[in-house]
């Protein structure tokens, strides 16, 4: 007797079970609760979403997983709009500590509010929305069809085109992610490599974080010559390869995406370790890495921008390091040159009565300027300040030719992800360390080098910028102190004059510093 109500009560148990199971609103709830944790799981590991390409792929699986689940259990199709909503919903939750302009809260008044919505959180959604959809969609055909015990059959109908369409998506998606990058090698005239040369890829420990440089020789045997990006956040591994090509015949080029940028964009966090400060001694470290990697005693460094900040405080630190120093675009004292801008766009708004933009630089207030999208604001303004002029045709040309795309994503050397590296690197690095660059003024913090010093100057620089350049370089003093002033050239002064650089550096700066040539 008591076997047999044990059975029942076993029977009982497993009935009031299934018919728990089979209530909706509980089913609901687990349906949230796996997306919602594993969106919590997500703020946790990656706060600023997916920045690799493990982690992209990392976050398809995982999603197409949680999706199947979700699908198989709710058994409804607002489970396409459930999971998406809970696991978005916690993983803003989970990363509320996190700090950026890809991760504040969205901004709709500027194109760069604009372009952060799309590159952090618009493409987040994408890796993971997608495939948590298509798998909602195969869990709950799945479910249907275990329930009816039958399989479909006949022509096919919209509805399986369409998850056909978005299973190819899906797939296409984390193929393109997979991609590997490369470089193309150094050929000669017969298009093929030329024996000796160098034309790689690599990645290079750098105060503590993976770093990814470029390098490109005809011969290992030439001197080093490091070049070091604009910014803060620019990433030109593409631009450097193509245009300083000629400079391969007589130096070993390398080109260095800095941490926080373009390939090394992952190595952003922790914010906090990243300040100028290490910036300078991450290029002094890469320097002695190309100096044992290469057997030279110095090497060259060239900056673009702020590869000229960059560049002249770690020339002054560390001239042991370096043969000389080149620069291009040279900045002097970032606070300064924010302040004339500043008052210049106030100008110019005047001068065409432009109210709504005297207003937006108003509501900026004086700089330094609290809000991170004030100086990208002013960018966009440059071309209205600078005096007209044409770059030279063979600028225009060879970047064209070259296929490399705005900013340089469409070139090889990027993976998928590190293709939009590139774009978060320049909102990502610049709220980072452009506030640490306003205190330091070279007029009077660098008034002295003890390496020679080659400066590319350009008629059409602003004079926010030139005006102080030029009252700079009369100040220092340095073993040998060159100017080169051009008439057809603005901001980017060696790369819009790359055939007169190459001039510069192999019939002038080589002679006069190369002690081993």
């Amino acid at each position: 007797m008591t076997h047999i109500q044990d059975i029942s009560s076993a029977s009982q148990t497993s009935t009031l079970a299934r018919q728990v199971w089979q209530g909706r609103w509980v089913r609901a709830a687990v349906a949230a609760g796996l997306p919602a944790l594993v969106g919590l799981l997500a703020a946790v590991a990656m706060p600023r979403g997916p920045v690799t390409a493990l982690q992209a792929l990392i976050v398809m699986v995982v999603n197409l997983v949680v999706g199947g689940v979700v699908g198989f259990t709710f058994r409804s199709s607002w489970a396409m709009v459930l999971a998406p909503t809970a696991y978005g919903v916690l993983f803003e939750l989970g990363r509320m500590g996190a700090d950026g302009p890809l991760v504040d809260a969205p901004r709709f008044d500027t194109m760069y509010g604009i372009l952060a919505l799309i590159l952090g959180r618009g493409v987040h959604a994408l890796l993971a929305f997608l495939p948590m959809v298509l798998g909602v969609v195969y869990g709950l055909t799945l479910a249907r069809q275990l329930s009816s015990n039958t399989t479909p059959d006949g022509p096919l109908t919209a509805r399986y085109v369409a998850v056909g369409l978005l299973t190819l998506v899906t797939i296409g998606l984390a193929v393109l992610i997979a991609r590997p990058a490369s470089t193309p090698p150094i050929v000669g005239p017969d298009g093929e490599p030329i024996p000796g040369s160098i034309a790689t890829l690599e990645k290079v420990g750098l105060g503590g974080h993976d770093q990814w440089i470029s390098i490109r020789g005809r011969s290992t045997d030439n001197p080093v010559l490091l070049y070091l990006s604009g910014g803060p956040g620019q990433s030109d591994l593409p631009y450097s390869r193509v245009l300083f090509e000629d400079l391969t015949r007589d130096f070993v080029v390398v080109g260095w995406d800095q941490r926080g940028t373009g390939k090394s964009h992952p190595a952003l966090d922790p914010v906090s370790t990243l300040t100028l400060e290490q910036a300078i001694a991450d290029t002094a470290e890469l320097s002695e890495h190309l100096r044992d990697r290469f057997d030279e005693e110095k090497i060259y460094l060239m900056g673009e921008s702020y590869g000229t900040f960059l560049g002249v405080l770690t020339a002054q630190r560390h001239p042991e390091l370096y043969h000389a120093y080149i620069g291009s675009g040279q900045m002097v004292d970032p606070l300064e040159t924010t302040r004339r801008l500043h008052q210049e766009v106030l100008a110019y708004a005047a001068e065409t009565g432009d109210d709504a933009l005297a207003a937006k630089m108003r509501a900026f207030g004086d700089p330094p300027y609290n809000d991170s999208f004030a100086n990208a604001f002013v960018m966009t303004h440059y071309d209205a300040l600078a005096t007209p002029y044409t770059p030279p045709a063979a600028y225009i040309e060879k970047g064209q030719a070259a296929g490399i795309g705005p900013w340089g994503i469409l070139a090889s050397e990027y993976t998928f992800m590190e293709k939009l590296g590139v774009l978060r690197g320049l909102m990502d690095l610049f709220d980072v360390m452009w506030p640490q660059m306003l205190d330091t003024d070279f007029r009077r913090d660098v008034t002295q080098l003890k390496v020679p010093v080659y400066i590319l100057d350009a008629e059409h620089e602003l004079d926010a910028r030139r005006d102080l350049a030029l009252e700079w370089l009369d100040l220092l003093e340095a073993p040998i102190k060159r100017v080169y002033t051009f008439e057809n050239a603005g901001h980017s002064v060696a790369f819009e004059q790359f055939e007169a650089l190459s001039g510069i550096l192999s019939d002038t700066v080589l002679p006069e510093t190369y002690a081993n040539g």
